[in-house]
């Protein structure tokens, strides 16, 4: 009785960590893989850390913590930069930060040289998120459990490694949620699938 008490804590919490936002700085945008994740138990392992690396790399980082408004997103060890930085400056010393980070393969960085968003602005991309992962989720031919979503003003980032096929999906499902600006599609096609 205590073990079968134990798998259904266990799942109740992987259930929630792999849908709950992630979040960096001051209320960073949402993103988050849904459940169901296809990556190995090492590669998820390597993506936590690559976050936690980076995140405490660029909160130790002063003038990066105070001025700057940066998401780190890490998936199959591509991790995607969004946010706002005030000036080029400071973007660069973003990147040169993150690149300091080991294991990861590429960096994808998508931060903006403007003041950071507003609050209303981050539960706006919030919504948005929830909104296409519930969809992604109804969805019966969408494998969204490898598909990573996050939402930066407006614009909606796709991850994962899919087949053609699932991404033309996803993109369609994002594109259909109101509010969004903009789909970016960061797919790597798996070959089995293509």
């Amino acid at each position: 009785m205590k073990h079968s008490h134990w798998i259904v804590l266990s799942l109740s919490w992987i259930l929630l960590t792999a849908c709950s936002p992630s979040t960096f700085m001051a209320g960073a945008a949402t993103g988050g893989a849904v459940i169901y994740d296809r990556r190995g138990i090492q590669t998820v392992a390597t993506d936590q850390k690559i976050l936690f690396q980076t995140r405490a790399a660029l909160n130790k980082n002063k003038e990066i913590h105070d001025r700057a408004h940066i998401d780190v997103t890490s998936f199959n060890r591509i991790v995607l930069l969004t946010g706002q930085a005030p000036d080029q400056d400071l973007r660069d010393k973003i990147l040169q930060t993150v690149k300091k980070t080991p294991q990861i393969k590429r960096i994808y960085n998508y931060t903006t040289v403007q003041g950071p968003s507003s609050r209303l602005t981050r539960s706006s991309d919030t919504w948005i998120t929830t909104k296409i992962k519930s969809k992604m989720l109804a969805t019966e031919r969408l494998h969204s459990g490898q598909i990573k979503v996050l939402t930066e003003n407006g614009r909606v980032y796709l991850l994962g490694d899919v087949s053609h096929e699932q991404a033309n999906i996803a993109v369609h499902i994002a594109r259909r949620v109101s509010g969004v600006q903009r789909v970016i599609k960061l797919f790597t096609y798996d070959k089995e699938q293509a």
